[in-house]
């Protein structure tokens, strides 16, 4: 278990914070200084003993002092910011923000708070010393450890390689999928066999076996979704509720099958009858990821038809029982093996060797077998021990690693075990810093889906991101992320259009050591909300609700707490959970994502170390006036809430760096779906703000906005067609801008955005909503753009030859953006894999010569009435995998229904009802390629 390297970075900030506080303790500064002199030594001494012999090998003489010493290094911590809390209140009780903050502490009532201060400090000072005393004396003598010479390795970690990490890492695809075409093979046979009756296939292995992984990649094959009418995945984990997995499944099959309308199901009034009517007539495909009981298949057996259709129901599971049950109908278990040992060779080197494309280095070659021999074949071990080696390029450092391994593992150990040693291994070599961004993943629910962005936003608020001279923390962070990936401590889910990470997860093995270690030094405190947390010097509380009522905590231990996350976990505790426990006055991380909260607690005022705030899918409508108390706060969070308009007060967070607020109570393809943000003029006095989306321009808002050139990420609604030119000289300064989205103030309205010269170089998402004469003649310059969103444009005129040679374009959407009656694409697009063209009303026919669009994967056509034959030269793309035709003319149903060259294999399935027509069409070029 790893002690040293996690307390550490808590030393590092108390250290940080009497460094930065001492001017406003300036009558206790000898205290100040002892303390800081002694965690200093601490820190020292700990970093030392990690070194030479790693924190999992220590006594149970210095676990306990190194508890006690983590204990006093929070007590400092509460000590500064308790003083710090009583004068910032008093500032805002005295009301007069002109005077000197300095000038405060001289009153005798806050003598008394320095008194106090004094008199805490100098007691902690007594107590570390008689902790150090008292380790001395009851301390086993460290070179009578057998593994007195054993090296975790976390001093061949540098910084440097964090630092000067490729950027080229964010863009990793996942295709470290060795040795599972067999298996693959197998389980398509099962599933796409002529077999009627309903079918059960079980894959059992233990964890970190690859189940998740093979079957994913099975599930996702175009051959797999050609041969079912509809599909669904969802994850079970050991705890569920009934009803919540029907809905999970209907929802899968609501957003996988939109084509299919008459398949979607209203969650509101839907029961268990309406998934079996759903699916009685169809061929359907379930994925159960990760069942532990039996009692599984007796739960929702009854909502999954056994019609003679064909239809499969695929399950994962580690536990053999499970897959041996006697289900009722026909069923085939898979026993997913070990790699043999060439391909975990493969695998290992995809780790280990990324910048040399997979191939080991003749002079490390007998190392790497031997390091990939102590895996036994378990994929998540060997993935986890070439992301560590990656770091490492001597030899030396090679063989240190494999010593220690042939000490620690021995032939007998279990392979849960092993697999446990070669992850902790992985974790131990991280930095500090890093140590602590992967035990901050755990604070989420298991088989949670987190993003990117905010991960990121978490780490700064928490702290962990440490400043590098140049380089904003965001972009420091994204590289602290990118090694995480790289080692094989978290997964990536989905990636953008970019290639970058979009949404990641733990696996639930990691997390489980990730939660023992972090419950082993008070790190991270889980519940599920209906037991009372006791006072234990919790400092992040992660609640998973799952009852009507959220038990709170007492006053003291929510004194302490620094960080606060709900997470409703089934639809109970979702619309039943209503209110937040009191006395969070030091937070600094509060997130409500979900829950139905429509009122913000009083002490929002007070939460003057508050540096993040989400309030996405809440119900609340307003923010207090007091927001502007938090002028630590760095993100403030509010997709999809009702709250409109923000108080004057937000312009004194100056702070603030992420403003991201936007709402929508109708369907995305009216023209009025979404409104901004309304916000003060003076809004570009936060100098520090990256993001600013979906903000409404009103006033002189636009001519203020000009200011603002730090922006990353801008998106502006309700612009007229006069803000046009001091639009563009604003965005003419923001040469950062990474995303830009602007909004006309009605369909009719002009996007005038001809008077920008030249777009930021960086941009690569640009959004346009609203008429436009011609596409702006700086489009040509958009060199880095990967997704194009035209929205109402109506343009005339073509305009793909101003589109058609940008080098990194993967993305265009077309809505309502053309008038004219045929679109040809005639050269270019070499990197469009997405294209997808909504409500133009008079276009007829669409042309793709041979070789443009080669990547293209997806085409999709919706409501285009005129539309009357299908694109032409859509047959001769190699790597299109679906044409989705929705809501068009009858005309082209018969042209479909007709055509000699199509056959049930071209056309995956036509659904005609009263509201529309829709069509889902999918071509497989090269089976071996799918």
């Amino acid at each position: 278990m790893e002690f040293s390297s996690s307390l550490d970075p808590v030393i590092s900030k108390v250290v940080s914070v009497l460094e930065n506080e001492a001017s406003l303790l300036a009558d206790v500064g000898a205290e100040i200084d002892e303390v800081k002199l002694e965690l200093q030594t601490i820190r020292a001494f700990l970093e030392d003993a990690d070194r030479r012999s790693g924190a999992a090998l220590m006594s149970e003489t210095d676990k306990q002092w190194v508890a006690s010493v983590r204990d006093i290094a929070y007590q400092v911590e509460d000590v500064v910011d308790e003083f710090m809390y009583h004068f910032n209140k008093r500032q805002q009780w005295r009301g007069k923000p002109s005077r000197s903050f300095f000038k405060l502490i001289h009153f005798p009532k806050d003598l008394l708070v320095k008194h106090r201060v004094a008199v805490k400090l100098k007691d902690i000072n007594k107590r570390i010393k008689s902790i150090a005393d008292r380790n001395q004396r009851y301390r086993v003598s460290r070179s009578e450890s057998r593994n007195s010479d054993k090296q975790i390795g976390g001093e061949y970690y540098s910084n440097n390689w964090v630092k000067n990490l490729s950027e080229s890492t964010l863009f990793f695809k996942d295709d470290d999928l060795v040795g599972i075409d067999k298996a693959q093979n197998e389980l398509l046979g099962w599933m796409m066999n002529q077999e009627l009756q309903r079918t059960v296939i079980s894959v059992v292995g233990m964890g970190g076996l690859g189940k998740t992984t093979l079957v994913a990649n099975t599930f996702n094959k175009q051959v797999v979704k050609e041969h079912f009418d509809c599909y669904a995945w969802i994850t079970v984990s050991q705890q569920y509720v009934v009803t919540d997995l029907f809905k999970s499944i209907i929802k899968e099959l609501n957003n996988r099958v939109k084509e299919k309308t008459d398949l979607l199901i209203n969650l509101d009034s839907m029961s268990y009858r309406d998934l079996v009517r759903a699916l009685e007539p169809r061929k359907y495909l379930i994925v159960i990821d990760d069942v532990w009981s039996t009692n599984l298949w007796q739960d929702i057996n009854t909502a999954l038809p056994a019609n003679m259709n064909g239809s499969r129901i695929l399950l994962t599971t580690r536990k053999e029982d499970v897959a041996s049950f006697e289900f009722g109908v026909v069923k085939h278990i898979f026993l997913l093996e070990h790699l043999p040992f060439e391909e975990s060779m493969t695998l290992f080197c995809k780790k280990a060797f990324v910048g040399k494309g997979g191939q080991c280095p003749p002079y490390l070659e007998s190392s790497a077998a031997k390091l990939v021999a102590k895996c036994q074949g378990l994929p998540l071990a060997i993935v986890a021990l070439g992301g560590l080696m990656a770091s490492k390029g001597s030899i030396t450092e090679w063989d240190g690693v494999y010593d220690n391994l042939n000490r620690e593992l021995s032939e007998n150990d279990t392979y849960f075990e092993r697999l446990k040693y070669i992850s902790l291994l992985s974790y131990h070599d991280l930095s500090y810093t890093l140590k602590q961004c992967f035990l901050y993943c755990c604070i989420f629910p298991e088989d949670y889906e987190f993003k990117r962005n905010k991960l990121i936003r978490l780490w700064m608020a928490e702290g962990f991101v440490e400043p590098l001279k140049g380089i904003v923390p965001e972009v420091v962070a994204e590289r602290y992320l990118s090694e995480l990936i790289c080692r094989g401590l978290l997964q990536v889910e989905r990636r953008d259009r970019s290639g970058r990470p979009k949404a990641l997860k733990m696996h639930d093995i990691l997390r489980e050591f990730a939660v023992s270690i972090s419950k082993s030094i008070k790190f991270v405190a889980k519940s599920d909300g209906e037991e009372e947390i006791g006072d234990d010097g919790i400092r992040r509380w992660s609640i998973e609700a799952k009852g009507k009522e959220m038990k709170g905590a007492s006053e003291t231990a929510l004194s302490r707490v620094r960080s606060l996350f709900v997470f409703a976990v089934n639809e109970t505790s979702k619309f039943s959970f209503n209110r937040l426990p009191s006395g969070f006055k030091l937070m600094r991380v509060l997130d409500l994502e979900g829950t139905p909260i429509d009122e913000l607690p009083d002490e929002l005022g007070i939460l003057f170390n508050l540096r993040y705030l989400n309030l996405t899918r809440t119900q609340v409508k307003e923010l207090p006036k007091s927001i502007g108390k938090l002028y630590n706060l760095q993100s403030l969070v509010m997709k999809y809430t009702q709250i409109k308009e923000l108080p004057a007060g937000i312009v004194k967070l100056k702070n603030l760096r992420h403003l991201i607020a936007y709402g929508s109570n109708v369907g995305p393809t009216t023209f009025h779906y979404a409104w901004g943000l309304v916000l003060p003029s003076n809004i570009c006095l936060l100098d520090k703000l990256q993001i600013l989306a979906n903000v409404e321009a009103r006033g002189d808002f636009i001519k203020q906005l000009g200011k603002m050139t730090q922006l990353r990420v801008l998106g502006v609604v309700n612009v007229k067609e006069t803000d046009g030119q001091n639009l563009c000289l604003a965005i003419a300064k923001m040469i950062h801008l990474r995303k830009l989205g602007v909004k006309s103030c009605n369909e009719d309205e002009q996007v005038n955005m001809d008077a920008l010269e030249s777009a930021p170089p960086g941009l690569e998402r640009l959004y346009l909503t609203g008429k436009l004469e011609k596409v702006p003649h700086w489009f040509n310059s958009l060199d880095k753009l990967t997704c194009l969103d035209l929205h109402w444009s109506r343009l005339r005129v073509d305009f793909l030859p101003h589109i058609q040679a940008l080098p990194n374009l993967r993305e265009l959407i077309l809505l309502n953006a053309y008038e004219g009656e045929r679109l040809d694409f005639l050269e270019g697009f070499q990197k469009l894999e997405v294209l997808t063209i909504e409500r133009c009303p008079g276009l007829k026919e669409i042309v793709i010569n041979k070789g443009v669009m080669p990547g293209l994967q997806e085409l999709n056509i919706y409501a285009c009435q005129e539309f009357t034959t299908l694109p032409l030269g859509w047959e001769s793309l190699p790597d299109l995998k679906q044409v989705l035709l929705y809501d068009l003319s009858p005309e082209l149903v018969q042209t479909i229904c007709r055509s000699k060259g199509m056959d049930r294999q071209t056309i995956r399935g036509i659904v005609l009802n009263n509201a529309s027509n829709s069509y889902g069409l999918v071509k497989q070029n090269n089976p071996s390629k799918n």
